[in-house]
């Protein structure tokens, strides 16, 4: 089966480094134009766009903070103005919580995991769905999540596992309301992958070992596993996939917790 997204424009954000950028230089190679979205690192995006255009596709550079839906909705305004109508979106923008328990953590930094977690998938879904919705052709809405929406299996990570909990379920609610349109909307909940997010697991070997040992295909995954998964789902092929969880997570839930 050979996907390709030839002809298609997609926005994918934080796509400065880890699993976005890998999503974005992914959706190039099977023939899609990308804009690359960032908060801060623009030299990462410009990386991203770099790897893009090397494979043969247009990348334009598009700062935002996605939990802002003033910055958000210029954002898109340029999108429109460079690109076109949408085809796909890929809202992966986010990051950790502090680490201390729930009771200890102040409103800004809960506000600030759910900010860009969930309010950012929120902002830009609703963005790009209008679009979608207006132009009349469907199209594809992919939310990275993480195993964490269904596991709080890390103590002192609270708002992360809300955030993470509450992209399930708003990509179900979407699912159901924009399916009708030819609009799908689906999750990516990716397991242990090894990213600057996960610094920890890229720099303590032992701490990987230990981590890979609980994962039933005994590796961590990489940005290309995740990849892999959101392609498909915004391909054709993926027609019938709607308000689904991927968990691309080696089979990780399949043992946690361990006995």
């Amino acid at each position: 089966m050979k996907i390709r997204l030839d002809g298609k424009n997609a926005l994918v954000t934080g796509a400065s480094s880890g699993i976005g950028q890998g999503i974005a230089v992914a959706l190039a190679a099977a023939g899609a134009d990308v804009a690359v979205n960032y908060r801060s690192n623009e030299a990462g995006a410009e990386e991203t766009a770099g790897r893009v255009r090397e494979a043969g596709r247009r990348a334009l550079t598009f700062q935002a903070d996605v939990g802002d839906p003033a910055q958000v909705s210029v954002m898109f305004d340029r999108f429109d103005a460079e690109f076109g109508s949408i085809d796909i979106l890929v809202a992966n923008a986010g990051h950790g919580s502090t680490h201390k328990p729930v009771h200890e953590t102040s409103w800004d930094e809960w506000e600030r995991v759910l900010r860009s977690n969930l309010h950012g998938v929120f902002l830009c879904a609703g963005e790009a769905s209008r679009r979608m919705l207006a132009e009349g052709k469907g199209g594809r809405i992919v939310n990275i999540s993480s195993v964490h929406e269904e596991a709080c299996n890390v103590p002192n990570d609270g708002p992360y596992c809300v955030a993470k909990g509450g992209v399930r379920n708003l990509t179900r609610a979407m699912a159901l309301e924009l399916g009708p349109h030819g609009i799908t909307v689906n999750d990516v909940a990716p397991g242990m992958i090894l990213t600057p997010m996960n610094q920890r697991a890229l720099e303590d070997a032992g701490y990987r070992a230990s981590a890979e040992a609980q994962i039933p295909v005994r590796r961590a995954g990489t940005p290309e596993d995740i990849a892999a998964m959101v392609v498909f789902l915004c391909s054709g092929h993926a027609s019938y996939c709607n308000g689904g969880t991927y968990l691309v997570d080696g089979g990780w839930m399949l043992s946690w917790p361990p006995v």
